[in-house]
């Protein structure tokens, strides 16, 4: 298959991201053949910017790209061994996670995608501030990347700090197709003498039959058979849910076992844990059974990076024995605060840094509300290894969530009240997976209007009866005045989380929930800058 240049894909995402006319083109629609894309795209498109506009283009030179990081990542269909048992999925290569990419603050990331998927796919690199047409969301942002094609992406890296990358088309994130991103910082404050990158998933395909699309089609009928997995309007592999653009895919096949989770309950998260029950967990992409040992000296202070790659599953973690000392969250600086436990939500990411005591201590990954533990274990000296059932106390003990952070004075936003508020009520729910903003499910046609230069409130009024992950794309937000930098915060059922960020970094940004099931059904939206 010939490998489309990147300026032709570029043009022709580009022009249909404003006309939501990019999924239907990606499936295979002839509507747009034989146009001229290498002179589309770059101007205005209903009045917003668009995605490799000239404003874009300019934010990107002010973060001044330095040297290149290149890097090449091949999609693709492997084995994947979890220890003990190998299943059939899709990986960054043969590894699981992908392998971490480590760079520099000021590099210029450079990554050549290869898919050698039987879909389309795409890389979208949560939690940075990078330029919009590099952000990776087909039928916002670009075309989605063909079976057999290649994507060249190429952004400054403007934050130090904890990141990861994974698909956004489709429910793809939920097989293994995510890796670590490291922004490294020339300047690190931090002293510390080794780190551990600890990657968290709840894990379904190919284990009896079971793929992330088959719970997708076994959710979407909602509880009780209502609706039908057919009656996701426009859905396909390319992207995501795009209403009224021509005939709906067909539905995925049944496959495996129900995975439809009831009766999970968790008082942390408000009640109703998650959707989908998960027959692994996993810590680094291992099985608690098999777990992976990290190795370090007694007294070594270690920084251990925490990043939940799950789709459905809040993990609350402890290390046996010890108190984590927080000093990041989704890759911002916070006024140090110690803890014995910390609850992440699906795309969040905590920093700390331990002091290691003599032995083998089990580094626990909870599954909130669902019954299931993850594990991996840090050895400094003699003794029998922590097995899968173990459960410190510390993970009962004190825990730390992000409201109770602050933010490091280095990062914290300028005093200021918002210029607009942008009002999200959270809504829907499982009974007839329904699950959307303001009632209104994706259209990547809908925008929300921002300016350059204003300070944005996003309101999420959360009147679902579950927990969700609220991940805002391109930008970093304030919770409270003085509290943590973060792209992604959990709102409970019931509650009202106003959260502040600058209007700074122009193009067409995501929001949406990070459960990959809620967003495929529906609870996803769009700001667009004004031209």
């Amino acid at each position: 298959m010939r490998t489309p240049t990147r300026r032709t894909v570029l043009g022709a995402a580009l022009a249909a991201a404003g006309t939501g006319l990019l999924t239907a083109c990606s499936s295979g629609s002839d509507s747009m053949k034989g146009m001229d894309h290498s002179s589309m795209g770059r101007s205005p498109v209903n009045g917003f910017v668009a995605p490799n506009g000239p404003e874009v283009a300019a934010a990107e030179a002010r973060r001044r790209p330095g040297p290149e990081r290149k890097v090449a990542l091949t999609a693709t269909e492997t084995a994947l061994d979890l220890g003990g048992r190998t299943v059939r999925s899709w990986a960054y290569g043969d590894r699981l996670p992908g392998r971490e990419v480590r760079a520099t603050v000021g590099d210029t990331l450079a990554v050549t995608l290869a898919n050698h998927l039987p879909q389309p796919t795409s890389l979208h690199w949560h939690g940075l501030a990078l330029r919009n047409d590099m952000d990776g969301v087909p039928g916002v942002t670009q075309e989605a990347v063909r079976a057999g094609a290649s994507f060249d992406y190429r952004f400054a890296l403007a934050h130090p700090g904890t990141y990861w990358f994974h698909p956004h088309s489709g429910v793809q994130q939920d097989r293994g197709l995510y890796a670590p991103l490291i922004v490294e910082d020339p300047k690190e404050p931090l002293s510390y003498d080794k780190e551990w990158v600890v990657v968290l998933d709840d894990w379904v395909d190919g284990v009896d039959g079971s793929t992330p699309d088959a719970v997708l089609a076994e959710l979407a009928k909602g509880m009780g058979g209502m609706g039908s997995a057919g009656g996701m309007g426009g859905m396909d592999h390319s992207g995501h849910g795009m209403p009224g653009m021509g005939a709906p895919a067909a539905p995925t096949a049944p496959a495996g076992p129900s995975r439809m989770l009831m009766g999970a309950a968790s008082p942390l998260l408000g009640g109703d844990a998650g959707d989908v029950s998960y027959p692994f967990h996993l810590v680094n992409g291992r099985l608690a059974s098999a777990p992976e040992t990290f190795a370090a000296k007694p007294g070594d202070r270690i920084r251990i990076r925490l990043i939940n790659a799950g789709g459905d599953t809040a993990y609350r973690v402890a290390l046996g024995g010890h108190e984590l000392t927080v000093t990041h969250t989704d890759g911002f600086p916070v006024e140090q605060a110690t803890t014995q436990a910390l609850l992440l939500g699906m795309g969040e990411r905590y920093d700390v840094l331990v002091t290691v005591k003599d032995g083998a201590f089990p580094l626990t990954a909870l599954a909130e509300g669902k019954n299931a533990t993850a594990l991996a274990v840090l050895r400094t000296g003699g003794g029998a290894a922590p097995d899968a059932s173990t459960r410190p106390a510390e993970l009962d003990g004190r825990l730390l969530t992000a409201g109770q952070l602050k933010a490091d004075r280095s990062v914290r936003l300028p005093d200021r009240a918002p210029d607009r508020t942008v009002a999200l009520e959270l809504t829907g729910g499982m009974a007839k997976a329904d699950w959307a903003f303001n009632g209104r499910r994706y259209d990547p046609a809908q925008r929300y209007p921002v300016a350059a230069g204003e300070r944005v409130r996003l309101e999420f009024r959360n009147s679902t009866s579950m927990w969700h992950p609220v991940h805002l794309h391109g930008h970093t937000f304030a919770l409270g005045a003085d509290g943590p930098r973060k792209d992604t915060a959990i709102v409970l059922p019931g509650t009202t989380l106003a959260v502040d960020f600058d209007a700074d970094n122009p193009g067409l940004w995501m929001v949406h929930c990070h459960n990959v099931y809620h967003a495929e059904t529906g609870m996803m939206t769009v700001l667009g800058y004004r031209a």
